[in-house]
């Protein structure tokens, strides 16, 4: 959606808040805000990295972590059902 905004005809500047119908100031703060907001997410990614790596370094396997994670962020019903389908599947291998 594009921000228009309306100045007098004889503003002088008008070339300096608005560029082709859009506000300048209001882009320029969407951006720098996206762009904080990715800075702040490659610091997180890496302080879970490095938590990941203490789990690894204390013998717990990272792999089931992430497992045991994706599954706290599930439905109960939702899961019960999950477990419930890989049961039967496993049973159906012989597994």
């Amino acid at each position: 959606m594009l921000q228009r905004v309306s100045l007098p005809e004889d503003s002088q500047d008008n070339q300096a808040v608005v560029a082709g119908g859009i506000a300048a100031d209001r882009l320029r703060s969407i951006i720098e805000r996206v762009e904080r907001l990715e800075e702040e997410r490659k610091a997180l990614s890496g302080d879970i990295k490095d938590i990941f790596a203490e789990a690894k370094s204390a013998g717990f396997d990272v792999k089931v972590i992430r497992t045991i994670i994706r599954l706290r962020k599930q439905e109960p019903g939702e899961l019960e059902a999950q477990e419930t389908l890989l049961q039967i599947y496993r049973r159906a291998l012989g597994m």
